[in-house]
């Protein structure tokens, strides 16, 4: 048994502003050895994300309490029972839906989530049904079976990738979710072609790093799309081509075959599907609360030959795509340290789950006492 320290949701739904609710209390926890197939690991950094806030205020109702973070990195330090590919002080990159190997949805090439996978995030742990987690002797539940926040994390091997030791923390963490979502929508589902033009809806951390992978292919023009015009200038800053407001680009007519929206939120995706063109693909990555609701004609898909596609997680098979990712960034043709708007510490989360919910940060980047 070790003593982490870790951020914990009690209570889901308190009001804003979160600096005085604080939601997220950082507490001292008790961490049980790894089982089989599992691994100890040292957080080094994580980054704040809007599926933390989406547990906060509610969208996305998990048992609690819970320690959160599924957006991080780390170095292990312990591996359980049994034979393991890993080694103690590989730097290992974290990432959110464990995939078994064996599910009919494994069998998908990322197409569809896990199906154990799936489960075990939604009731709060490993993907072995077991929590490791205590507080007072009480069990704490596992967010998206990471549980980043936190000095110390025990994880399911089947939820890290290992990367090489010249990937620094800052960037191993956001692979693992901003970069293997939004950049996996691009190239496992986009796909963009050379001579066409990918617009991206939403400019969150998510949706930039959509922007930074559709990018990297040549001679494919990248058109950022967000109601805020911060967003619009840090997309002219990473290299898209043009940025405009939702209503600017309408107005302007603009079409593309590729389209993701990264919002989560209907009238995003409705915009994305109106700039979609003839032929072409609306990939949604955003999650909207459960409620939302959105209105499509169909006439206009099928008269059209246009696809409306949802990607969770990119589309990912993280095993596969990080390490592509990881060769895209060490060829300099994927900055992912320019996601990173700020960095703060545990201390600081609840005010930083404010500037989320503002949509005044891209990515806030969480240094870890490990």
């Amino acid at each position: 048994m070790t003593t982490i320290r870790g951020a914990v949701l009690d209570q889901i739904g308190l009001p804003r502003p979160y600096r005085e609710s604080a939601p997220l209390t950082i507490e001292d926890l008790e961490l049980s050895a790894p089982g089989p197939g599992e691994l100890l690991v040292r957080m080094e950094a994580a980054g704040l994300c809007h599926s933390d806030l989406s547990v906060v205020d509610g969208n996305r109702v998990r048992p609690v309490p819970m320690l959160l973070g599924h957006e991080a990195a780390g170095v292990v330090e312990q591996l359980g029972p049994g034979d393991s590919d890993l080694r103690p002080g590989w730097r290992v990159v974290m990432t959110f839906l464990p995939r078994c190997g064996h599910c009919p949805a494994c069998a998908t090439d990322g197409l569809t989530p896990c199906e154990p996978g799936s489960a075990a995030n939604t009731a709060g742990t490993l993907l072995s049904g077991a929590i490791r987690l205590t507080r007072d002797g009480q069990p704490v539940h596992h967010h998206l079976g990471i549980s980043g926040f936190a000095s110390h994390a025990v994880v399911d091997r089947r939820s890290v990738v290992p990367v090489d030791s010249d990937v620094p923390p800052s960037v191993a963490a956001l692979l693992g979710c901003a970069v293997l979502t939004g950049g996996g929508a691009v190239l496992n589902v986009g796909r963009p072609r050379p001579g066409q033009r990918v617009i991206v809806v939403g400019l969150g951390g998510v949706g930039l790093a959509a922007v930074l992978t559709a990018l990297a292919h040549p001679d494919v023009r990248v058109v950022g799309v967000d109601q805020r015009t911060d967003k619009l200038h840090t997309a002219r800053t990473l290299g898209a081509h043009e940025a405009y407001t939702p209503d600017q680009a309408v107005d302007a007519n603009l079409k593309a075959q590729v389209v993701i929206e990264a919002a989560g939120h209907p009238d995003a995706l409705a915009t994305a599907i109106q700039l979609t063109a003839p032929g072409g693909r609306t990939i949604t990555v955003g999650l909207p609360p459960p409620d939302a609701r959105l209105t499509v004609s169909p006439l206009g898909l099928v008269a059209e030959g246009r696809s409306l596609i949802g990607s969770y997680l990119g589309s990912a098979v993280p095993a596969r795509d990080i390490p592509r990712f990881v060769d895209l960034w060490r060829s300099g043709r994927l900055p992912v340290e320019q996601l990173v708007s700020s960095t703060i510490t545990l201390d600081e989360l609840n005010e930083g789950l404010d500037r989320l919910a503002d949509g005044a940060a891209v990515r806030q980047l969480i240094t870890l006492p490990g």
